[in-house]
């Protein structure tokens, strides 16, 4: 569904100059121009060439680092990019102000097709699970396997703890929220998001706290953050209302692709119970839970969801003789 709203922020010509995103070890940013949008894209230099593209899809207020620690872990199996989806991360609002769940997959096709990288192996967590799906059921040439780790798909019972973050797309919400928490330094906003996303905060290092702080320091300071954290919010609940054809569960019944589903004991945000229900709509899935994990395991187990990621490339070929991996 598309937002009906005017974009409110200034258009990326004229936005203010802010501290540069950090580019991790082996890593590089750069900018892509597209038909009504721009993306920056994250990528890390694979192990040797020839290895097949991955695209990173992060998920509500999150950016492409996100992913940095799961690339690190398959730079020796996937030629990896994480995009920033429109006003996230580094990269700016949309031209129409459009943050719905279609309006992103939409970005995501839009580079896909611009660079010719497809079919690839898509990756998306949270927000980025949803958008994912609804590409790979709409776009199914351009996915080679799908990985959902905690994907937004549509819940009947919304967890207590996720009523918040679905707070944040009611109309005025986000302005009072702000208004509300003006005095809240980075460090405490972080540390509420850490507590919310993680099964163990404790899991997270100084250095990696000092750098979402320097980072949350960073976005705070665009004109659009709060827009675009209440937009896709909002985009999400829309998502969820929406049936026929254009539901989500319905498209994940579309899914070609071999599919790994992602779920974590501790999710707060997402229902650890929607597992079973994923691992029966998506016909090729094979379904890892992890206990002691909550909303984004790629940040916390980057190792075991990486593990998991090989076997799925192990599958035995299709009937038409195509492996998930195969090359193109």
């Amino acid at each position: 569904m598309s937002s009906t709203e005017s974009p409110s922020v200034p258009a990326a010509s004229v936005l203010p100059r802010v501290a540069p995103v950090r580019v991790g070890e082996g890593e590089r940013l750069r900018s892509v121009g597209l038909p009504g949008v721009t993306l920056t894209i994250r990528s890390r230099r694979p192990a040797r060439e020839g290895l097949p593209p991955a695209l990173y899809v992060h998920g509500l207020g999150g950016s492409s680092q996100n992913w940095s620690s799961l690339m690190a872990e398959l730079a020796d199996a996937v030629d990896s990019e994480a995009v920033d989806l429109p006003g996230f991360g580094d990269s700016p609002p949309p031209d129409d102000g459009d943050y719905s769940v279609t309006g992103h997959a939409r970005a995501v096709i839009r580079y896909l097709d611009a660079v010719g990288r497809g079919p690839v192996h898509l990756f998306g967590n949270s927000l980025g699970g949803a958008v994912a799906t609804r590409v790979a059921a709409v776009r199914p040439d351009l996915v080679r396997t799908l990985t959902l780790v905690s994907p937004a798909l549509p819940e009947l019972r919304i967890q207590r703890t996720a009523v918040p973050t679905g707070l944040l797309g009611v109309p005025g919400i986000a302005a009072l929220f702000t208004r509300l928490t003006k005095e809240w330094t980075a460090e405490q906003r972080v540390r509420g998001v850490m507590g919310l996303c993680y099964g163990d905060p404790g899991r997270v290092t100084p250095e990696a706290f000092q750098l979402a702080v320097e980072e949350l320091e960073r976005r705070l300071r665009l004109p659009y953050f709060w827009d675009a954290m209440a937009r896709s919010a909002r985009g999400i609940v829309n998502a969820y209302t929406l049936g026929g054809q254009h539901g989500l569960w319905r498209q994940a019944e579309r899914v070609l692709a071999p599919t790994l589903l992602v779920y974590g004991g501790r999710d707060q945000l997402v229902g650890f119970r929607m597992a079973a229900k994923a691992a029966r709509a998506f016909r090729r899935s094979r379904l890892v839970t992890l206990p002691d994990a909550g909303h984004v395991a790629m940040m916390e187990y980057p190792d075991v969801v990486a593990g998991a990621f090989r076997e799925l490339l192990a599958q035995p070929a299709d009937a038409d003789g195509t492996a998930p991996d195969a090359r193109s």
